[in-house]
């Protein structure tokens, strides 16, 4: 699926086995900018529903009946105590321009949207006028918002503001705070591991940190593309292979493999057996969570 910004009129498409849907969409009319999209899960009559967020600051929910693209409007992002003088002196609720967003990887209704303002709104497809928490998380747009694939209450965020953050979503604060010299474009966490993710930042650079080996720096950066020509725009891990994959503002995809060090798995010990699995890797981030949650956080959690 494909969307094309600021063009008249675009395509979405998906294929099923033989049949194919298609639908011109009026930008004008349901599109704003800059448009995000994410495939949801099939509705109760099994038609496909993807969700998307845009700079007019709506997230949309989107369904394909038959060989209709029928939409639903979830919530509008309204700037929290922000206002603007309209006609006559008329005040005029400021809206929120999207610009990422990700699903709960667990609980079903749980989103979380980034916004050009530098605020996370932490959002539920059951609510339409509220959002349940707000978090005013960077100084600069929010480029990419992520939530762990293991632990059910962390996600991540990066921004134009050089920074890499990591939250808690049940406190207001972030656990780790990454300054990488640029605007960091966009992150990915691994698919086999809780504590490690990758980063790239629009000097042309990837970052690959592992918070179980160094809490502080990464573990691994390197140029990828030439940085006076090309910004590298959106990164993610390959779900099967030791594999990631970097796009950069020019069209270009490439493609990097990660050496041994950097996906080491734990030796196994003579008569001991490896412990492996989701509860591990929920164990091993919760370790390095406690290290900075506040006493009174961690007898809450």
């Amino acid at each position: 699926m494909k969307v094309i910004p600021n063009a008249q009129l675009n395509q979405v498409g998906t294929s099923i086995g033989q049949q194919q849907y298609r639908k011109m969409l009026e930008v004008d009319n349901n599109f704003g900018d800059n448009d995000k999209v994410k495939w949801q899960k099939d509705d109760m009559d099994n038609n496909l529903n993807f969700f998307s967020v845009s700079s007019d600051g709506r997230i949309v929910s989107w369904t394909l009946v038959k060989n209709e693209l029928v939409h639903t409007d979830i919530i509008k992002l309204l700037v929290e105590g922000a206002t603007m003088e309209g006609p006559e002196g008329l005040q005029l609720l400021t809206i929120g321009c999207g610009t990422s967003f990700d699903f709960h990887k667990k609980i079903d209704y749980l989103f979380l949207v980034g916004t050009e303002e530098g605020k996370i709104y932490k959002c539920s497809k059951s609510y339409s006028s509220q959002f349940l928490d707000i978090f005013h998380a960077h100084h600069m747009a929010v480029d990419a918002v992520s939530w762990n694939p293991f632990h059910n209450k962390v996600f991540i965020s990066c921004s134009s503001d050089w920074t890499v953050k990591i939250w808690d979503h049940t406190i207001k604060t972030p656990m780790f705070i990454y300054d990488l010299n640029s605007a960091v474009g966009d992150v990915a966490w691994a698919p086999y591991s809780s504590t490690v993710f990758a980063a790239v930042t629009t000097d042309g650079k990837t970052y690959i940190f592992d918070l179980s080996v160094n809490k502080y720096e990464p573990i691994c950066h390197q140029p990828v593309v030439a940085k006076k020509r090309n910004k590298i725009t959106h990164v993610q891990f390959n779900a099967i292979y030791p594999i990631i994959i970097v796009g950069d503002d020019r069209g270009h995809v490439t493609c990097l493999k990660l050496s041994p060090n950097l996906r080491k798995m734990p030796k196994e010990k003579k008569g001991q057996e490896i412990q492996k699995g989701p509860e591990v890797e929920i164990s091993k981030l919760d370790k390095l969570l406690n290290l900075v949650r506040e006493p009174t956080t961690k007898t809450g959690k």
